[in-house]
């Protein structure tokens, strides 16, 4: 017997969002069905048990993009789908964010959300939807869980916010906000703009959390209606008297080592110690007691994370004293250097207290920009950033694995930074990679990358539209209301923290946002103070940058490639790509420059060589040329004939120079005059309807016009173009002969 469907619409600003569930995947925990316009995402959310040893909340959020659902095949060798893409992984990412802070606390049971695609209008984006199609997977399921979550994106259009844009609004739109959280709070924030001012982020903020209400009714009303009962899930045992007897114990010890002016490395080595002497003074069982009267080695590591995570706090709470001695405003040292590496297009290094990053950027030709092959409706993107964060940068030894997903978040993030500064193609026709290398890691090294990046383009001489600069702010609050927003987060501040807010922009406004809470509210008023103190601290980052490198240097590098642009007609382009790119290959040989053709007949000539790229460019512009008559053409001779020479004047075009106008006096054979392969000078004397080109090289050689050489011509030889035609004359149809080739 078929399942009966429930649905449940949700109207979101002017846009539907339809709940399905019912009919899919009935033995998954949860499983719902998504759908806007034509876009559909499914999600199946299930728990399974304990493993053994586990002292984490085994969370994994998967998103797997199926091209059938675009009705695309994929352009891969096996013809399927392989690993994920960067715009799935970043999906993923955006799913797990806002879903991971509302499982219960200490939760040890294994829980698996996985979405796929089912089907892609091209008009409506599908990450988004992917969150509220979680969220309502598992507030169905069995599993225990504080949600919903509501997911909207926001964007501005004509100065007004747009709930859920399309991709066409979003090509005129000057911010792309995406937005997750519960009815009370917002939890997660990603966000890319254009140079947003800090009061308008916070009205579409708001905006946005209006607007994911009646998304978070819809689940609701799911759960009321068919949501399963919660299965019971175990968790890590709290012991309450363990906790309070560990934090007497370490109070006096950790707030000595607070109070010194330590580096990452001390810190960290004074925290070990304290722990291990911590372990070996409860953990140890005397001869003869029961090992049961004593706790577990886990157990009081747990009991030592939580006195770290309170007296912290407080200190910051109560004494505005931050781990490494730094008031809540206080940003850490900087410093800053380009042109590092003597080859790279362009290099910038990053300092800020122990966090380094080094960028170092690459120019190359529209043809070298990245093709992409997904489900949104952009094919290719020409500016790229890639972030790699090494075990050395932590002090630590593992093995190298590829990109994990946040180093592919992270270079997202600074891409999104930096992208509104990035000139246009037709102002600067070149692609753009650049690549962080994090040496160095204390806090905030997404935000060192775009420091870092902001350097790198200005010493490659890229006319970017102004610096950005980019900084992590944190938050620390309490039950009684108290809070303390911190600027520069480093690591220890992250991981004991209530938020991580990276804010990048110019001076003009915002450009990047990205936020992540742990707590259950954040009000209006510490959106607001979070946001100007950011400010603050990227105009202070933005002077300690400019004081390295004020402007983009005047010129490029000598290892980079100078782009000549040159049009030609459209009917041209054959010409110049040649059969099976015969003539391309061989103008690209012969310059040693790299030619990239576009449809609309721009042509891209990149060339580290000067000389070469002007000969490409005069060659290509010849393309562009028509014959005329009474001009004078130096032309190699392509072809003899008994009756005359074919000379080509102009690339793939050729003409007829009659052997009675190849010298002043008679000429008796073809061969006495010119051969193959021999350069001449001629005059176009006529072109006939068809495309025909007459030729003289004793007009040249006499100093006649044209029609002077038409006359002459005509007395020598009779009737000419539209007349009979001399002797084996029919010959130059054949071979494009007398034609220009290029048609």
């Amino acid at each position: 017997m078929k399942p009966e469907t429930k649905s449940y619409p949700a109207i979101s600003g002017s846009r539907t969002i339809t709940f399905e569930t019912g009919k899919l995947a009935h033995q998954a925990g949860g499983a719902v069905t998504v759908r806007q316009g034509d876009t559909v995402i499914f999600a199946a959310a299930t728990m399974g048990g304990v493993r053994e040893g586990l002292d984490f909340f085994p969370l994994s959020v998967e998103y797997e993009e199926r091209m059938y659902a675009g009705g695309k095949i994929p352009g891969s060798f096996f013809r399927r789908e392989g690993r994920p893409s960067t715009e799935a992984i970043l999906t993923a990412r955006l799913t797990d964010r806002p879903l991971r802070p509302l499982f219960p606390k200490g939760m040890r049971n294994e829980v698996q959300v996985i979405m796929f695609s089912l089907s892609a209008d091209t008009e409506n984006p599908i990450d988004v939807l992917a969150i509220n199609a979680a969220s309502a997977a598992v507030m169905i399921s069995d599993i225990p869980w504080d949600g919903p979550v509501g997911a909207v994106r926001v964007g501005m259009v004509n100065r007004e916010f747009v709930v859920n844009p399309t991709y066409s609004e979003m090509e005129v739109s000057s911010l792309d906000l995406r937005l997750a959280g519960t009815r009370d709070a917002i939890l997660m924030v990603e966000c890319g703009a254009r140079e947003i001012p800090e009061e308008t982020m916070a009205a579409a903020l708001d905006f946005g959390h209006q607007a994911i209400q009646p998304l978070i009714d819809a689940q609701l009303k799911m759960q009321a209606e068919i949501g399963k009962t919660k299965r019971e899930a175990q968790y890590f045992a709290i012991n309450a008297e363990l906790d309070q007897k560990v934090f007497n114990l370490v109070n006096g010890p950790m707030n000595e080592l607070l109070d010194k002016p330590l580096s990452k490395a001390e810190f960290y080595a004074g925290m070990d110690s304290l722990t291990a002497d911590m372990v070996a003074s409860l953990t140890t069982v005397p001869e003869g007691a029961a090992p049961t009267d004593y706790p577990s080695v886990a157990s009081v590591k747990s009991a030592f994370g939580k006195a770290e995570h309170a007296i912290v706090r407080e200190r910051i709470l109560a004494q505005g004293k931050r781990p490494d001695g730094r008031t809540p405003k206080d940003i850490r040292p900087i410093w800053c250097e380009v042109d590092l590496s003597p080859r790279a297009h362009g290099s910038g290094l990053f300092t800020r207290g122990e966090t380094q990053v080094l960028t170092l950027t690459t120019l190359g030709t529209i043809g070298e920009a990245q093709e992409l092959d997904n489900l949104s409706p952009t094919d290719t993107k020409r500016y790229m950033h890639h972030y790699n964060f090494p075990p050395y940068s932590t002090g630590e030894v593992k093995p190298l694995r590829g990109q994990s997903r946040r180093e592919i978040g992270h270079g997202a993030l600074a891409e999104r930074a930096l992208e509104p500064v990035i000139p246009a193609e037709k102002d600067f026709p070149y692609a753009l990679r650049l690549v962080s290398e994090v040496l160095a890691s204390n806090g905030s090294s997404s935000m060192a990358s775009v420091c870092g990046s902001t350097l790198s383009l200005m010493d490659a001489g890229v006319p970017i539209k102004a610096p950005v600069a980019g900084v992590a702010m944190g938050l620390i609050t309490d039950e009684t209301g108290r809070y303390q927003i911190l600027t520069d987060i480093q690591g220890t501040e992250d991981h004991l923290g209530d938020m991580d807010f990276k804010v990048a922009g110019t001076e003009a406004g915002i450009t990047a946002l990205q936020m992540d809470i742990k707590i259950s509210g954040l009000s209006a008023q510490m959106m607001k103070e979070a946001l100007g103190q950011a400010r603050e601290a990227r105009l202070f980052i933005l002077g300690k940058m400019l004081a390295t490198i004020a402007t983009p240097r005047a010129d490029m590098k000598p290892h980079a490639p100078r782009i000549i642009t040159v049009k030609i007609p459209v009917d041209k382009i054959g010409a110049l790509i040649g059969p099976g790119g015969k003539n391309i290959r061989a103008l690209q040989e012969e310059t040693n420059t790299k030619i990239d053709v576009q449809e609309d007949g721009t042509i891209y000539i990149a060339s580290t060589d000067g000389i070469g790229g002007n000969l490409a460019r005069e060659r290509v512009e010849a393309l562009g040329e028509t014959a005329q008559i009474g001009r004078i053409y130096t032309g190699k001779v392509v072809r003899i004939a008994e009756f005359g020479a074919f000379v080509e004047i102009l690339p793939g075009m050729d003409g007829l120079v009659h052997i009675s106008q190849l010298d002043s006096e008679r000429v008796n054979k073809v061969e006495d005059i010119v051969n193959m392969g021999d350069e001449i000078t001629v005059m176009v004397t006529d072109i006939d309807p068809v495309g025909k080109i007459r030729l003289s090289r004793q007009a040249v050689l006499e100093g006649w016009t044209a029609e002077e050489a038409r006359e002459k011509d005509a007395k020598k030889s009779g009737p000419r173009p539209g007349g009979s035609r001399p002797s084996g004359d029919r010959d130059r149809g054949r071979s494009g002969g007398g034609f220009d080739r290029r048609r």
